[in-house]
């Protein structure tokens, strides 16, 4: 959750090994101040704030200078608040200028959150308000909300801080995007009627003053009298870790979906804004708590309603767990440039292949379940031939290599590089029977390559409990 990626054996070992009371937070800790932290939460917010490239293989190509910026925003430990106003109010080209500035590309900068949504208003409208508000207002677009209180007016009006913005010169996605007028108006489609900005909140403002509307917009958008900011923000920090909201889905907020548990939601966001909208406090909070640390083994009826967090939720391994929790388990030390996007034309790399086999398009961690078409690909694909071959396998080379170890020292060296755990007593007397036995093909090493293509295939390895 933290890491995105299994721990190696040997922070295993020394985990089960201590005793010290504070073990967990010291682990904890040790995460969020890590590159790990950082490379996984880039992917994690990507993914929050462009859906799109979920799903449109040609958006890819805004990702590597949008991942930069996060990873950079991370790094410094930047709050969250500051960085919803950088993407809030990106800087674009004022009207006749050549627009150099506002070209996404592979440098660090969080323009590629407009030039996914096509600079269309009412689709950053929609975005933002889900996003960072954790509201559906985009059901008012075309009519007022046939189920919450938000009307049309109200939607077109909040669209309106987007009004202004157009591509320029030819490009698609990578084309520059200039400020046309700082005049804020959009006519609602079908009635004639044109509005200005107005906060969800109904506030209005006077003329906008050094740096416009969207300016102003930021201002009220991560206030500490917002009342949808905070509490937006670290329900889909809990979502993120435990599956499942407290608001669920996270983006619903409404009368009809009250939180599970409204104290604790409202402590975060008090929490959330006393702590300057620091990321890493709300995380290390959240794992700190008794529900966090609970199994997801059922053992009470009371235990089947999971928005009570009575025990963890299963969950599926996003693609990029599922890629760096392989690489981490079989020794393989990935090239940088093996973590750039999956882009169309341009040639794969072991990484993307997996991305792209394990690629969902739901949001929903707890619906994340493998096919049987993806495991048989996973099973039989040349990575994992390689890393189960006793000849090219560097973890598998080295429990096999190693003198002096007993068949079940083995056997548990691979348990631990892969599902971070001890076999079973069981477990360990039927593979130990397997291996001395000499396995499928009379050869004990192989034995063991068997066990390790077993573990990497299992659903154990592929799913978050």
């Amino acid at each position: 959750d933290l890491g995105g990626r299994i721990p190696p054996a040997s922070r295993v070992r020394q985990f089960l090994a201590e005793t010290a009371a504070d073990k967990r937070r010291r682990v904890v800790d040790e995460l969020l101040d890590s590159s790990l932290y950082v490379m996984h939460f880039s992917t994690v917010w990507r993914k929050a704030l462009l859906p799109e490239t979920q799903s449109d293989p040609q958006t890819r190509v805004l990702v590597p200078g949008f991942e930069a910026w996060l990873r950079q925003k991370l790094s410094e430990d930047t709050s969250y608040s500051a960085m919803v106003r950088e993407i809030v109010t990106v800087s674009l080209a004022p009207a006749g200028v050549a627009g150099e500035l506002s070209r996404p590309g592979n440098r660090p900068s969080p323009l590629a959150f407009y030039q996914a949504k096509q600079i269309k208003p009412e689709n950053l409208a929609a975005s933002m308000s889900r996003t960072f508000l954790g509201i559906r207002i985009e059901c008012a677009q075309c009519h007022d909300h046939p189920f919450d209180k938000w009307k049309q007016d109200e939607f077109w009006s909040f669209a309106a801080f987007f009004a202004g913005m157009e591509r320029q010169g030819q490009g698609g996605f990578l084309a520059a995007i200039r400020e046309v007028s700082e005049r804020r108006e959009l006519e609602i489609p079908g009635t004639g009627r044109s509005v200005g900005p107005v906060h969800l909140d109904g506030a209005k403002f006077g003329p906008a003053r050094g740096g416009g509307t969207r300016r102003l917009l930021a201002d009220w958008m991560i206030s500490d009298r917002n009342p949808y900011f905070a509490r937006a923000a670290v329900n889909r920090l809990w979502a993120h870790q435990f599956g499942i909201g407290l608001v669920d889905p996270p983006d619903d907020f409404t009368a009809d979906n009250p939180p599970s548990h409204a104290r604790v939601l409202e402590l975060l966001a008090t929490e959330f804004v006393v702590h300057g909208f620091d990321v890493r406090f709300i995380l290390r909070a959240i794992a700190a708590t008794k529900a966090y640390q609970r199994t997801s083994r059922r053992t009470h009826p009371s235990q089947s309603n999971l928005r009570l967090f009575s025990r963890m939720a299963v969950r599926g391994l996003s693609p990029e767990q599922i890629y760096d929790s392989l690489a981490q388990a079989v020794g393989h030390v990935p090239p940088p440039s093996d973590r750039q996007p999956a882009v169309p034309g341009q040639s794969e790399t072991p990484r993307s292949r997996v991305l792209e086999l394990f690629r969902d398009e739901s949001s929903r961690p707890t619906q994340k379940r493998t096919t049987i078409l993806q495991a048989l690909a996973l099973m039989n694909s040349d990575f994992t031939a390689d890393a189960t071959s006793v000849d090219r396998s560097r973890t598998l080379a080295a429990v096999v290599g190693i003198p002096g170890l007993t068949t079940g020292d083995r056997i548990e060296a691979l348990y631990l590089v892969t599902l971070g755990r001890r076999p079973r007593v069981e477990e360990l007397k039927r593979l130990a029977g397997y291996v001395d036995g000499g396995g499928a093909t009379g050869d004990r090493r192989q034995a063991l390559g068997d066990i390790f293509w077993a573990l990497l295939n299992s659903s154990e390895f592929l799913l978050n409990h």
